[in-house]
């Protein structure tokens, strides 16, 4: 496969729909007002045959105010999924010494962790997310891991697993110009095009020297001018479903959204619920109503005010019918409860539909400390879910990373060691160290646990040196250390 013909359609007629539907969790995602108007000015009715709220008042009159309001529980649900999986780092391992520090410079001075859990909010916002190998040898001696949406990529899949793909992005345009940079992954090569064309049409190729954005990119292509061989046989690529299957494409191995339940009508009227809300408290503003009298005349042309902390009045030519003073005050009731339990209502639904414990977000929160045993218990459903996406997680990771050691190899590290790496996911909750300690106390007590199981339960991300040097110390102060057996019996003389 080659790069695209001129004039053809971008993005891929057969990847459209996908795209529609990443556009509408996007729009979601980014917590964009104009770009959530500007999704649903064509939509206008959820299911319930309600109007959007996020249709409505799209021209406003001068002087008038948007009093919509949106909660970004999107991108709160995308936060929550990637910190379930990644904010423990996982741990990477491989039996190899060498190969196994080389690939811990890697992934500190690359920062994959944080890349990781970028990758993880992408993900589940759009469904899926590609994971992609280069390099740059005047910025590091090393490959770079980065992280492309599944929005700005066109792949192709065999049997379920993917053979290639073409990244592509738009440069700097005009009105009447757009420019793409299209880069396709294929196994052995990495081929570069510009193309100069239009909305919807890529337009005809040009050299990459004509944008001055890639134009660094044509000294390092081969003999062909568009080609950059990678020296492996492996695709430089790989892509992470964030769930699967895709119910709206069954058939097809994208992964799906976790707001594909689908969550956005729930949203929707999360957003009206609050913004009826604040309505409320806009109305319920105290007001008083004055007749003209108490009115301060300010002279023609400069209009009248009302000094409410004037303490002295003089009395007006009331009627003695009308009674009263003339003075009202206006003070509407505000619906908190109504509001409220509307809105909790909304929330944990839309986060159990996406797979999570009302927990997770801060719902149904009992307060005081608890361990990681009850937190778990709590969040059952958010764990479940975890673990199903650390299993689509694990070979595409573990993949990326052999092609991160390989072309590290044939690129950087001659002498490297190459062999796959072996991927542990941290827990998703960190045990309280005070619970630990009693766990580990208890133990001890019971003649159950060894001084080494102690110190690794204690310290998880320690090596086995750093282990052994510690249970040294630890039986060295507390006398446990084995005496000297020729110190202990001097020989005769």
């Amino acid at each position: 496969m080659t790069l695209p013909e001129n004039g053809a359609a971008w993005p891929p007629p057969q990847l459209a729909p996908l795209y529609r539907e990443m556009r509408v969790d996007d729009a979601w995602y980014s917590g964009d007002r104009k770009r959530l108007a500007d999704i649903y000015q064509h939509q206008q009715r959820r299911e319930d045959g309600r109007r959007r709220l996020w249709a409505r008042h799209r021209q406003q009159q001068p002087g008038q105010r948007d009093t919509r309001l949106h909660i970004p529980l999107a991108g709160d649900i995308a936060t929550t999924s990637a910190d379930l999986l990644f904010s423990e780092p996982p741990t990477f391992t491989v039996d190899d010494a060498g190969t196994q520090d080389r690939l811990a410079d890697l992934v500190e001075a690359g920062g994959i962790e944080n890349t990781l859990l970028e990758a993880a909010e992408v993900a589940a916002a759009l469904g899926g997310v590609y994971l992609r190998v280069t390099w740059d040898a005047s910025l590091a001696p090393r490959p770079l891991l980065t992280v492309v949406h599944a929005d700005q990529a066109a792949p192709e899949f065999r049997w379920g697993q993917l053979t290639g793909v073409t990244f592509w992005r738009e440069l700097a345009s005009t009105e009447a110009t757009v420019w793409r940079h299209l880069e396709r992954h294929e196994p052995g090569r990495i081929l570069h095009g510009l193309y100069e064309g239009t909305a919807d049409r890529l337009g005809r190729r040009v050299p990459l020297t004509e944008h001055p954005e890639v134009a660094a990119l044509a000294d390092s292509l081969g003999p062909e001018g568009d080609t950059i061989e990678t020296g492996i046989d492996e695709l430089t690529a790989a892509y992470v479903p964030n769930i699967k299957p895709n119910r709206r494409h069954r058939r097809s191995p994208f992964g799906r959204s976790d707001y594909a339940a689908p969550l956005h009508d729930l949203m929707d009227a999360l957003d009206e619920t609050w913004s009826s809300w604040l309505r409320d408290i806009r109305l319920a503003r105290a007001r008083l109503i004055v007749p003209d009298g108490y009115l301060r005349d300010h002279g023609p042309g400069r209009g009248a005010s009302f000094d409410d902390d004037r303490e002295i009045w003089q009395a007006l030519s009331i009627p003695p019918t009308e009674g009263g003073s003339g003075i009202t005050l206006s003070q509407f009731a505000i619906r908190v409860t109504e509001h409220q339990s509307t809105a909790d209502s909304l929330v944990q639904q839309a986060v159990r539909s996406a797979g999570y414990s009302a927990q997770s977000f801060g719902l149904g929160d009992q307060g005081g400390a608890v361990t990681a045993t009850e937190v778990n218990a709590r969040e059952r459903r958010s764990m479940i879910t975890r673990d199903k996406k650390s299993r689509y997680w694990r070979p595409a990771l573990a993949h990326i990373l052999f092609v991160m050691l390989r072309l590290d190899r044939a690129l950087f590290t001659p002498s490297l060691v190459v062999d796959r790496p072996r991927i542990v996911f941290g827990d998703a909750v960190s045990e309280d160290p005070q619970s630990v300690a009693q766990t580990l106390s208890l133990l001890q007590q019971a003649q159950a646990v060894s001084t080494d199981t102690k110190v690794r339960a204690l310290h998880p991300d320690w090596d086995d040196t750093a282990v052994a040097e510690e249970v040294a110390r630890i039986h060295a102060e507390t006398g446990q250390a084995a005496p000297d057996p020729v110190g202990a019996f001097p020989l005769a003389a």
